[in-house]
């Protein structure tokens, strides 16, 4: 049934891997706040601002790196996600879905990490990971707990069989 515990925990996860895609993952700003490096879940840019951050008409953009495959895996996690929530009916194909996404979000979140470390170099500055890098960690901790409870359910339909 689609008003489970599970399924909210699912609808929890494809919430945060949709999230992921509009937020920051990883920023960086060099010392004299000349440049600044962002790193999203679709391309990666590198903004020359003129000294003004505020001021966004005189930045000038001098690098730009596409990184949809960051995206890609963040959609094809919510798009998992939400297919499990429906196949309510088969549990069995629900943990082994449940895994298949998790570890589509562990590829997110390590994918994130190479891209984080290799471009970390690019300016002189302190970088800080953002908002956006968390987003799949949490999704993975509600993926987690969905397949605790989808064993459950498990377990507890093969006692009730086991006593007819």
């Amino acid at each position: 049934m689609i008003q489970r515990i599970q399924t909210l925990f699912l609808l929890g996860v494809a919430i945060l891997m949709g999230m992921t895609n509009a937020y920051y993952i990883w920023g960086e700003q060099s010392v004299d706040q000349e440049t600044v490096v962002t790193l999203t879940s679709m391309k990666l840019k590198v903004i020359d601002t003129a000294g003004t951050i505020s001021n966004l008409s005189d930045d000038t953009l001098i690098r730009e790196d596409a990184t949809w495959y960051i995206g890609a895996l963040t959609i094809v996690a919510a798009l998992i996600a939400i297919f499990s929530a429906l196949q309510f009916k088969n549990r069995l194909n629900q943990m082994k879905l449940g895994a298949l996404n998790a570890l589509v979000m562990a590829s997110t979140l390590g994918v994130s990490y190479y891209k984080i470390y290799q471009y970390e170099g690019l300016i002189e500055g302190q970088g800080v990971i953002s908002f956006g890098f968390y987003l799949p960690a949490g999704a993975m901790i509600l993926n987690i707990i969905a397949n605790r409870f989808i064993r459950k359910d498990e377990k507890l339909v093969k006692s009730v069989d086991r006593i007819r």
